[in-house]
């Protein structure tokens, strides 16, 4: 890993970083902090809770907005201080944004904004589904950038492994796939319907989720949305799938070997992402742990809370040592 600016170097940062982890964590979380965030050609909202060195989120979708994550991931509060962004153009920070303005340069670049906005030579990220791809395309950018990587029901890192999901979905349910294209093909569908848009998403997370679980998910997608957003949104992510696994070249693994930063993967068994999909990752990664959770689908936060603030904060706990 190169030095980063500062005089500390990465393994340096890291031992400070489980220290801070473990003197935050029995701190009771602190009032939410809301906040605009100006960066060129968007204003990003931030959400911000807890105590302990900065853990910055980044959700998935790459439709959807952080809303989905709450309450669940706030348990995270008392060992860390937690920033949540809308990315640029979806949920709060949808307002003056087309789709054209989104690129996954510009999402790199957000993400970069942001870490300076929080004054850190380099921050600590976790993902969850695409926001891991979000992740690992920051990490191989700007590797001194990056304290830590936690990877939570990551989305695949290559076309590859992108078209390995989808076969595999295909196989094992073509019934819902089916369900989903119908509901997509109406008018209603495309002009951005809340309820239509939620039995779509009913749809898809209904094999990964207990009934009440995904209940619970859709209820949160579009809770900062209106129906010119989801179009919005729905436009942004075409273009994001357009300029990644769409393209046969896109492989970031390789890439990866370059990311020095320690890096925790965790990933379900019933996630309806294959688990050789992460363990791909987890492999091209120097320095990664992977944990499978058990009885676990593809919102692990919200179906195994305790197993996944448990791993997170043992894994930022341990330092760099016991990577």
């Amino acid at each position: 890993m190169k030095a980063s600016r500062c005089a500390l170097t990465g393994r340096d940062r890291a031992r400070r970083f489980s220290h801070e982890v473990t003197r935050a964590f029995a701190r009771s979380p602190r009032t939410v902090d809301e906040r605009y965030v100006a960066v060129p050609g968007a204003r990003l909202y931030c959400r911000s809770i807890g105590a302990g060195p900065p853990l910055l989120v980044l959700h998935g979708g790459p439709d959807f907005n952080h809303h989905y994550l709450l309450p669940e991931l706030d348990r995270l509060s008392g060992a860390f201080r937690l920033h949540y962004y809308d990315q640029r153009g979806r949920g709060k920070s949808a307002a003056g944004v087309v789709p054209t303005d989104v690129s996954i340069e510009t999402e790199v670049e957000d993400l970069d904004n942001m870490r300076r906005y929080l004054g850190r030579e380099a921050i600590s990220l976790l993902g969850h589904s695409w926001g891991c791809l979000l992740a690992m395309e920051y990490a191989t950018r700007h590797p001194d950038r990056v304290d830590r990587l936690i990877l939570l029901n990551t989305a695949p890192g290559s076309h590859v492994d992108a078209a390995r999901f989808r076969k595999h979905r295909q196989a094992t349910d073509a019934a819902t796939l089916h369900t989903m294209q119908s509901i997509a093909a109406t008018t209603d569908y495309a002009a951005g319907d809340l309820a239509t848009d939620a039995a779509y998403y009913r749809a898809h997370f209904d094999a990964t989720l207990p009934p009440a679980d995904c209940e619970s998910v859709v209820a949160r997608l579009r809770a900062h949305f209106t129906p010119a957003d989801i179009v919005k949104a729905r436009a942004i992510e075409a273009r994001l799938y357009a300029q990644t696994w769409d393209l046969h070249a896109y492989d970031l693994l390789p890439k990866l070997r370059r990311v020095a930063a320690p890096t925790l993967v965790l990933h379900g068994d019933r996630d309806f992402i294959p688990t050789e999909c992460a363990a791909n990752i987890a492999q091209a990664l120097p320095h990664a742990t992977m944990i499978v959770l058990q009885r676990c689908g593809h919102f692990a936060y919200l179906e195994r809370p305790a197993a996944v603030v448990r791993a997170i904060v043992d894994h930022a706990s341990a330092g760099p040592g016991r990577l």
